[in-house]
Formats: C-alpha cells, structure tokens, sequence
C-alpha cells in the first residue's frame, strides 16, 4: 500500500496529460489517422501489415502453415508497421480502423478485401484455404470456442497484468494481484484442458492453437513481461508440453520471426517477401541497416 492520496474520479473524465507508462506517447482517447502514409504494396495476393507481438504472430504462423500445407495462394508479403505512430498512418487506418496490428489485405480476387482483427484474419484464411478449422459440427465448434476464449482472456494478461506488472508508470498491489490471480486462473483452464487432449481442440492442430499460443506460450516460457517465475509458470506441466509441441513445428519456427524487430539478430526477419527470406534476409545477414 502506499500513502498517495485516494484518486476520486471527476463528474467527467477529459484528456489533458499522458497516461504515464511505455505507451503514453501514443496513447490517445480517439481514433483516426494523424498523418498521410500510403501503405506499400508488394506481388503476393496476401499483403499483411504487421509486428511480431502475440497478435501478430498468430497470423505470420497460419499463412506460413498453409504454405508448408501446400497452398500456393497463402504466399504473402509481410510488411513492418511499428506502434510507434506508424499504424495511424492514414493507409494503415484505411485497411484497420481500430489502428492495431495484424491487419490483412486480401488481393487474391477482383476486388480487394481487408481483414482486421487477429481472429478474423485466421478464420477468414482458414476458410478460404479449407485448412485448420475442422468441418465436422463438433471439433469446429471446440476450435471456435478456445479461438473466442483467447480474444476475450488475453486483454486481462496484456492490457489487464502485462500492463500493471511491467509497464505502468507505478506499481499497484491491488491491480497486480487482480490480474496475477485471473491470469494464473486461465492457465488452469489451458492445464486442465490440455491434460486430456493434446491440442485445443482436441487431437487435431487448429487455428485455436495459432491464437492461443503466441500469448500463452510465450508466458509458459517466461518470454511475456519477465513474469514466468512470478507467475510459477513451470507448475503448469500440460501447457509446456503444448507449448514445446508447437515451438517445434518448422512453420511456426519462421511465423515468429517475421515482422520480429527485437531478439537475436538472426531471430529478426523484419519484413518478408519470398521463401528465400528468411535464408538471406534476417538482420545477421543483412545488418541493422536493413528493413526498419
């Protein structure tokens, strides 16, 4: 506890001084564009503009699962928008108007179509291609279920735990324990789920897995806020089984290095374009004067 005075609330909030914490030069209470940026466009019929965060690496994962699966259509340019002011360009706030990556547009047909929204984009991909969202009523139903569990759980473990843990300007008891105690509470959830299946959905690799992983597995290694020991992470056996099975696969192993701007160097592939990439255009090879 601390002996700052009690916050009273206002009859009416207004906005005259940042937020404090990592964020607060860009945090603001409306939307928009704040400048003109057109958004490059590169050859492939998917164009994705993105960073490598949870949400991001959903989607780099799934187009590069279809690809391994075999479908040529998946093939993708990945372009790096920084949250650093980048995403209210006015091009990246004509494909999202929410102004958060991933955002998608889809070029493969007559007109171009945009997909915002980290779950939308997988289901829209998913069913484009028929591929890691099951048919049978059942299993699809199970995948949709743990798809729509993480959308609504991760914003208590980023915006809710990951935010008062690592990035709010002071540390508060109270919010810290609230979301400490809901996080680990959805790990229990993963635990007990994954205790009798081997995937999310059950004995089959589905879109669920691409959503769920990013964020949960990432925390299960303790790659998520610096949290893994303050959370006793290890104690839940059936997520690092889960999440070691996933980390393993050659697909996901490149999903998570596209559009990656931090990490070692050869963990960086800041923007994609070709296969070949992620042979010759990791910031190893290329060097920190390279795509930004």
């Amino acid at each position: 506890m601390t002996d700052d005075p009690v916050y009273e609330p206002p009859k009416v909030w207004t906005w005259n001084k940042e937020s404090g914490g990592r964020f607060a030069s860009i945090n603001r209470p409306v939307a928009g564009a704040t400048h003109d940026k057109e958004l490059p466009v590169g050859r492939h019929p998917m164009q994705l503009y993105s960073l490598a965060t949870p949400n991001g690496v959903k989607v780099t994962v799934m187009l590069e699962e279809l690809l391994a699966a075999g479908h040529k259509g998946a093939e993708y340019d990945a372009w790096l928008i920084k949250i650093d002011g980048n995403q209210f360009g006015s091009g990246f706030v004509a494909v999202n108007p929410n102004s958060k990556i991933p955002a998608l547009m889809d070029r493969s047909g007559p007109e171009p179509i945009r997909v915002f929204e980290s779950g939308a984009i997988l289901m829209h991909l998913a069913e484009k291609f028929g591929a890691f969202l099951p048919t049978d009523v059942k299993t699809r139903a199970e995948t949709l279920s743990w798809l729509f569990w993480q959308m609504g759980s991760a914003p208590f473990l980023g915006g809710g735990f990951g935010h008062f843990y690592a990035y709010a300007p002071s540390k508060i008891e109270y919010a810290i324990d609230r979301y400490a105690m809901e996080v680990k509470r959805q790990l229990d959830v993963l635990d007990r789920r994954l205790a009798d299946n081997e995937f999310l959905a059950g004995s089959v690799y589905t879109i669920a897995d691409m959503a769920v992983w990013p964020w949960y597995g990432g925390l299960a290694k303790g790659l998520l806020y610096g949290a893994g020991e303050f959370l006793s992470v290890q104690d839940y056996k059936n997520v690092q089984r889960w999440t070691d099975a996933i980390a393993s696969r050659p697909a996901v192993k490149r999903g998570r290095m596209v559009n990656r701007t931090w990490g070692e160097p050869s963990s960086q592939l800041h923007e994609r374009h070709e296969a070949s990439d992620f042979d010759t255009g990791t910031q190893d090879k290329i060097g920190e004067g390279g795509a930004s």
